[in-house]
């Protein structure tokens, strides 16, 4: 099998560390990519039918779209970890590594002999994370956790939707969330490694990511007794911060101070008696009073056409946003691409990472397998 060479990482951040993933769908690959497009080199270790994203779709020109969103720029090896010849293959791999981050089922790695214990051991160096549904000192250690079962276990789902339905967010937001987690930890470990010289074991749960992002309704509840209503596309403890719906389509906008309320009344709904009533004199008065307030300013959008409403925002200095629909996002004015080539040498383009500019480039996606025989010559099996 041919190796294509990988994009020059030499002058990145990372691009002395070394990643080996045994990684499948979305949370420890999204955690990966990020190392990835930094420099450091990532191993992905997979099955002969590649791992589990590979097959979701072939929808970008044959590619899955998960897979090519998460995979540029790593090398992929196949490794039957059951076998004992290719264990070693990844026991060398782990002793020249830097990072192991996986996210089989909870006690796969045990199984595999390489417990907390082992690797500390015969691994001091070693940042080793485990992605993981649910913290394993919790009675839902070895619970099966996909993203939308942890969105609703969270709580998150409970929050999110309409006032009549509950929804799970449109992306995988747990998954995502989860990958973030692990790449901030493992940054942190790697700084920690400069001082103290030893890796740590790390241990990422998608439930407690998710239990963190929904703090503050948590928190509402927990010191008032109030239970976080959803209110679809407005803002649920902001108002108003929601569509406005106008004549020919509506527009979202954005009032989260005092100043900014009375800029709306006066230069947009040119309404200043509205800024004075008591009933909205606070945030907190204005989302108590929501269909209150709705009663007063959803007739004055409902006679402004969407640029006119757009003007007034513009020129009152109140935020607001358009609705769009994927249709249009490719010609968004703010996106901003990359080019991924995938691993039948196409190229296509993709959002390009938050936080990467304009030179940003990175490695090809792997095909299944690509690299693996480079990796045993080069991890002690011929």
């Amino acid at each position: 099998m041919v190796c294509r060479g990988l994009t020059n990482m030499t002058n990145k951040p990372l691009s002395n560390i070394f990643v080996v993933a045994i990684e499948q769908a979305v949370a420890a690959p999204l955690c990966t990519v990020r190392l990835a497009d930094a420099g450091a080199r990532v191993i992905k270790i997979e099955r002969p039918e590649g791992e589990t994203a590979r097959n979701y779709d072939s929808a970008v020109k044959g590619t899955s779209a998960y897979f090519a969103w998460l995979n540029r720029g790593k090398e992929s090896a196949v490794l039957n970890l059951k076998d004992s010849a290719d264990l070693d293959v990844l026991h060398n791999m782990l002793e020249k590594a830097d990072i192991l981050v996986q996210n089989l089922v909870p006690g796969a790695l045990d199984r595999m002999g390489l417990t907390a214990e082992v690797i500390t051991e015969k691994y001091p160096h070693l940042i080793a994370v485990s992605i993981l549904g649910y913290g394993q000192d919790t009675p839902y250690a070895k619970m099966r956790a996909y993203d939308m079962l942890v969105q609703a276990e969270s709580g998150l789902c409970a929050v999110t939707g309409t006032p009549e339905s509950p929804s799970k967010i449109g992306v995988s937001v747990a998954d995502i969330g989860t990958g973030m987690n692990a790449h901030a930890a493992i940054l942190e470990a790697l700084i920690a490694r400069q001082n103290t010289g030893l890796g740590q074991i790390i241990e990422v749960s998608m439930f407690d990511g998710m239990a963190d992002w929904i703090s503050v309704p948590f928190l509402h509840f927990e010191h008032t007794g109030r239970e976080t209503a959803r209110y679809g596309l407005s803002h649920a403890s902001v108002y108003p911060y929601g569509p406005a719906h106008c004549v020919d389509g509506s527009v979202i906008i954005a009032v989260q101070n005092n100043n900014e309320w009375q800029r709306l009344c006066e230069g947009v709904l040119m309404r200043p008696d509205l800024f004075k009533r008591t009933e909205f004199e606070t945030n907190a008065a204005r989302v108590q009073n929501r269909d209150l307030l709705d009663a007063e300013i959803e007739p004055i959008f409902a006679k402004m056409y969407v640029n006119e409403l757009i003007n007034r925002l513009e020129v009152a200095g109140v935020a607001f946003g358009r609705y769009t629909e994927l249709r249009n996002l490719g010609d968004h004015p703010a996106l901003r691409r990359t080019e991924v080539t995938l691993p039948d040498g196409q190229v296509i383009t993709m959002p390009r990472p938050a936080g990467r500019q304009s030179d940003f480039k990175t490695g090809p996606i792997p095909a299944t397998g690509e690299q693996t025989d480079a990796v045993r010559r080069e991890f002690g099996q011929e």
